[in-house]
């Protein structure tokens, strides 16, 4: 599988992970949300050691990126916010700094 969707997995784990503590602690849901956060947020662990990196923390940083507009998409799409032209303008930054570290060459 191609970095860039390994990435798109586990930012997705890693996203509904979160929430589902997030759904527990700050929206008063159940605790058996927690199960499925914690399977998603192993699929995201697992998902993200796939990826082709030669150090795990290159692989880690460069996953931020991705992340970081993952969590913009899930912001309008499941939270219904629109992202802002400072959200936007953040993530493409924060893109530019992962395709920098993905793409540098090096020996």
């Amino acid at each position: 599988m191609p970095t860039l969707l390994l990435y798109a997995a586990a930012a997705l784990a890693e996203i509904a992970g979160c929430f589902s503590v997030w759904a527990w602690w700050r929206l008063s849901a159940s605790a058996l949300w927690l199960i499925p956060g914690v399977l998603a947020l192993g699929a995201f662990a697992f998902l993200l050691a796939l990826t082709e990196a030669d150090a795990a923390g290159r692989a880690f940083a460069a996953y931020g990126g991705i992340y970081i507009v993952a969590s913009l998409i899930w912001l309008w799409g499941a939270e219904g916010q629109r992202p802002d032209w400072f959200d936007c303008a953040g993530a493409a930054l924060c893109l530019a700094g992962a395709a920098v570290i993905v793409l540098a060459p090096r020996g």
